[in-house]
């Protein structure tokens, strides 16, 4: 190995530990962001020490240079536009697109490696994880095409169920299973190779299909677990220690994440895949919860009681991103901490679509971190709240989950209803994600404000600085 070649190894070791690094600094909102330029420098050194890698070996040819470049212009300028144009609101259909991207690519590294000339003599240590790269990746690609689409309305949120579709499910497993064990035989096998990827990519359409909006904060954290598996499994069958390092780092972070979320939800996973919880949101009115009546508020009552509070949370939901009112949200808060009032935001693990949604939000919005609080510590908290504000959030605060019988039993809440007093900005009384009635609307403490996020928050930060004036 040449010194150059030796040079680069080790870059590539440096660009892993980067890797490390990063992760660790994104455990905390106030060093996430150094966590995410330590990551990408990362990335960067190790692209530059690939491309040297190759120059030194003189593998590529002109074309291949030319595709090289072209895709990397592409790629770049891609990442760029979507990173500056694309709403923080878009952001869960974004990184379902990272994933898809992710996830096809590493199948495609296997299958360009499976398609050469010498494929008949690779051995099982190749073959294999090329097999297992196909099927993740595959089914990565085409399953977080379709949880985009439900993100972005283009697909239905509701489960979408059809007959037969578990034993459609059975035979594209066994498709699978019997393409792997003939490609790692055979690596050479064009028709086994063609057979392993339509089933995969049959597979993610029908595996997220079933899954309704209410689990798609799951579904994103478990695809994005297979995007990392995917790739470290392209680092065994190219030899690249850097790809499974990265790979795996992202495969077990991912599948950590899934599993708190399925926790916060106190749903499993094997649950979740097979699907059928949540409807979308309903746009449409319902019955009140229980037969009981709800309480409608103005703005200038709600504005009355937090300018006259102690102590307010915030319980921002879904209903905020979609209102884009983050940003009146955190106007409102500075307004009432400059009369000395303590604000604080209350953020349960799955509000929103996708991990960490609402933290992000509020992070654009520049709400300082320390306001951020997770569920279990914000929830002894609401006894001494003056005033609660739902801004948007539905089944998260909904005290069905505490009765057993429902579709959200067991699921752990923000205690919100314990708070002295409850205001709910919302457009209408329709449901959330799981498609039953709050039961929080008709508490005798709660005021419905019915109001768009973004227009009833800007009416309140008004009102609020009138009281104070």
């Amino acid at each position: 190995m040449s010194a150059v070649e030796t040079a680069m190894r080790y870059v590539l070791l440096a660009a892993a530990a980067c890797f490390v690094l990063g992760l660790h600094l994104m455990n905390h909102p106030a060093r996430a962001r150094r966590g995410n330029q330590l990551s990408a420098a990362g990335m960067a050194a190790a692209v530059l020490a690939a491309v040297v890698l190759l120059v030194a070996d003189g593998a590529i040819t002109t074309t291949g240079w030319i595709v090289f470049i072209v895709a990397a212009a592409f790629g770049a300028t891609a990442g760029l536009y979507t990173a500056r144009r694309v709403q923080m609101t878009a952001m869960p259909q974004l990184v379902s697109l990272f994933n898809a991207v992710g996830g096809g690519a590493a199948a495609l590294l296997a299958v360009a490696d499976l398609l050469h000339p010498g494929a008949a003599g690779l051995p099982a240590r190749v073959s294999l994880p090329a097999a297992l790269d196909i099927i993740i990746g595959a089914v990565t690609f085409s399953g977080s095409l379709i949880a985009a689409g439900k993100l972005q309305g283009i697909v239905p949120g509701r489960p979408i169920v059809f007959p037969g579709a578990r034993a459609l499910n059975l035979a594209l497993g066994l498709v699978m299973a019997g393409g792997a064990a003939w490609l790692i035989a055979r690596p050479d096998s064009r028709v086994a190779l063609a057979a392993l990827v339509l089933a995969a990519l049959a597979f993610g359409v029908t595996m997220v299909l079933p899954i309704g909006g209410a689990d798609m904060p799951v579904v994103i954290s478990l695809l994005n677990a297979f995007t990392g598996t995917a790739v470290a499994m392209g680092g065994f069958v190219l030899g690249e220690p850097s790809l499974i390092v990265g790979g795996a780092l992202v495969g077990a972070s991912g599948g950590i994440l899934t599993k708190l979320m399925a926790d916060a939800m106190n749903r499993s996973i094997p649950n979740i895949i097979l699907g059928g919880f949540g409807t979308g949101d309903a746009a449409t009115a319902s019955t009140a919860a229980g037969g009981g009546s709800v309480r409608s508020v103005a703005v200038d009552d709600v504005a009355l009681q937090l300018a006259y509070a102690s102590r307010v949370i915030i319980v921002p939901g879904y209903g905020l991103a979609a209102a884009q009112a983050q940003h009146e949200l955190a106007e409102l808060g500075t307004v009432l901490e400059t009369q000395g009032i303590s604000v604080e935001y209350a953020i349960h693990p799955v509000a929103g679509r996708m991990p960490g949604h609402m933290n992000v939000l509020l992070a654009e919005a520049k709400v300082p971190y320390p306001q951020l609080k997770d569920m279990d510590e914000i929830n002894p908290e609401f006894p001494q709240a003056d005033v609660a504000l739902v801004v948007g959030a539905n089944d998260v605060t909904n005290p069905a989950a505490r009765r057993s019988g429902n579709a959200i039993s067991g699921m752990p809440i923000l205690d919100v209803d314990r708070a002295k007093s409850i205001v709910v900005i919302k457009r209408s009384m329709g449901h959330g994600y799981a498609g039953i009635d709050n039961e929080l609307y008709t508490d005798p403490k709660t005021g419905m404000l019915f109001a768009d996020a973004k227009q009833g928050l800007a009416a309140l930060v008004a009102a609020v600085r009138t009281f104070v004036a």
